[in-house]
């Protein structure tokens, strides 16, 4: 299968573009580096059995229509976002340039390059809003009532995926992602707990939680993401599924366990 992965640079992108080459596809990446990295493709690029390309562009380049077109993926994984809810909470314009108009690119690349399927990397933290206890983990027939322009563009892009499908009979399944954690991801980055008391934790820096604590989140672990990502390109098509363990997690608990496997005794300091 010849796949390309737009974000492919990018900390769960490069970790599905290991994968692919590990089970003989071909992968063009598409990435222009703003928070993305080579070196989560160094090895991948210095293994010259593998066949790897990189397309430094932003997806709000048109000429991403292009590179997709010539490249004719049988499969593209988008990935590529503007992925932190703070800044499409400050930046909304800015959000909605990269997050729809820039899918609409990729969607663009995908008719013209005679793509089989996309598969999209939406958000189940953002697209339903803020569930009601007795509803977690949500389902997926939850409704949809996102509570920043990040999941307002997720939803959107969804929407537009279910139009290139009717228009264009291009494929599609949404994967709706939980707090993804794993090797690669930025400490400094969205939803990044876990690298951030990774970190602290091996600098001997205390963690500091904010409010008491008791937030849960569902913690979904990298390689499980990328095997949804993988499955996604035969199965599930023109359905939005959410990717997590369906296991609530509490910050609190988050904190424990990795201290715990640290070997560090201090408690986390507590901030409101």
């Amino acid at each position: 299968m010849r796949a390309l992965v737009t974000g492919g640079a990018g900390f769960i992108g490069s970790t599905l573009v290991d994968r692919l080459l590990a089970e003989g596809h071909s992968v063009d990446v598409v990435d222009d580096l703003s928070s993305g990295s080579l070196a989560n493709l160094a090895e991948a690029r210095a293994d010259r059995s593998k066949e790897l390309k990189v397309h430094q562009v932003d997806i709000r380049d048109p000429a991403v229509i292009e590179v997709i077109g010539r490249r004719q993926p049988e499969v593209v994984f988008h990935l590529a976002a503007q992925a932190d809810v703070r800044v499409s909470v400050a930046r909304p314009a800015f959000d909605a340039e990269v997050n729809v108009l820039g899918s609409i690119n990729v969607l663009e690349g995908a008719r013209v390059g005679g793509t089989r399927k996309v598969v999209f990397a939406s958000s189940g933290g953002t697209i339903y809003g803020e569930p009601a206890p007795a509803d977690l983990p949500v389902k997926e027939s939850h409704p949809q009532q996102p509570l920043s322009p990040y999941g307002v563009a997720k939803r959107v892009v969804t929407d537009y995926l279910h139009v290139y499908r009717e228009l264009h009979s291009i494929e599609f399944t949404s994967l709706a992602m939980a707090n993804v954690y794993g090797p690669r991801q930025d400490p400094h980055g969205e939803a990044g707990v876990v690298a951030i008391f990774a970190g602290l934790l091996i600098a001997g820096t205390p963690c500091t939680v904010f409010g008491n604590g008791e937030q849960t989140r569902d913690f979904v672990y990298v390689d499980d993401a990328v095997d949804a990502f993988v499955r996604a390109a035969d199965r599930g098509s023109g359905l939005l599924c959410n990717i997590g363990t369906g296991v609530e997690t509490s910050v609190n608990e988050l904190y424990a366990a990795m201290a715990a496997a640290a070997g560090v005794d201090a408690p986390a300091v507590h901030a409101a």
